[in-house]
């Protein structure tokens, strides 16, 4: 009786190295996936070093869900759908294909969107926003400044807090943008701190974001940890933590 030949221990490595990586794809792809806030731009809904969770199916899946995407082709979503006017998303970065940014959908295909002195426009009217008064916005490095937070609630959605800093920014005033098949608009809620959809790629940007590059839509905050620089120690470490923010639902 004849016996098949045994694989030789590189290829057992090789055999279970890729069920591996498959098995990483299709927990990150059919389960849920975490990403940390890196950068101030979805204060005050998002802080600097928020651990959130977003749900990748949530519009279907495209190569952008997979881990190493930007090396994929870009093709169709299979069972896709359109986020909603202000869905929290993940998505690849149009000028940094490689890593995930965080903004909130404004305009689906079809809608007007322009900006004008610093008020958001959708589809010839004006959206409504109630001021929150004055609040702390954390920068990059750590230290503090002063902002207005407003309540602005787009049409059939729910209300969300932005920031506003300057009273004359150059983000301030666009022109009145068509949002085509196939894109989205998306702006961060820290107007004066966000390249979004009013930035070009070219100029570092999101531009109109293509739909491909959905990653999933923003569920929770796991877990929080002031990043900025600060004293060592474990007492320290510790003391980063925000614990307000644990298992915070952003949705």
């Amino acid at each position: 009786m004849s016996t098949a030949p045994s694989r030789s221990r590189p290829q057992r490595v090789a055999v279970e190295v890729g069920l591996t990586l498959l098995l990483v794809c299709l927990a990150r792809t059919s389960l849920a996936a975490s990403y940390t806030v890196a950068s101030g731009s979805m204060q005050p809904s998002l802080l600097i070093g928020d651990r959130m969770l977003a749900e990748p199916f949530a519009y279907g899946y495209s190569t952008a869900t997979l881990p190493f995407g930007d090396h994929l082709p870009h093709g169709v979503r299979i069972f896709g759908r359109l986020p909603a006017r202000g869905d929290i998303i993940v998505f690849r970065a149009p000028a940094a294909p490689g890593t995930s940014w965080v903004k909130r959908v404004i305009g689906v295909p079809g809608d007007h969107v322009r900006m004008q002195a610093g008020r958001l426009w959708l589809n010839g009217q004006r959206v409504a926003w109630t001021n929150g008064g004055l609040v702390d916005e954390e920068l990059a490095d750590g230290s503090g400044a002063t902002a207005e937070r407003f309540t602005e609630i787009l049409p059939g959605g729910q209300p969300h807090a932005i920031l506003k800093r300057d009273a004359h920014n150059p983000l301030d005033d666009t022109p009145d943008i068509l949002v085509p098949v196939g894109h989205l608009f998306v702006l961060g809620d820290n107007r004066d701190d966000s390249a979004d959809s009013r930035v070009p790629v070219a100029a570092g940007g999101v531009g109109l974001l293509p739909i491909w590059n959905l990653q999933g839509r923003v569920e929770i905050v796991l877990a929080s940890r002031d990043l900025a620089p600060g004293a060592s120690g474990p007492a320290a470490w510790l003391a980063s933590f925000r614990p307000g923010r644990f298992m915070h639902v952003t949705r």
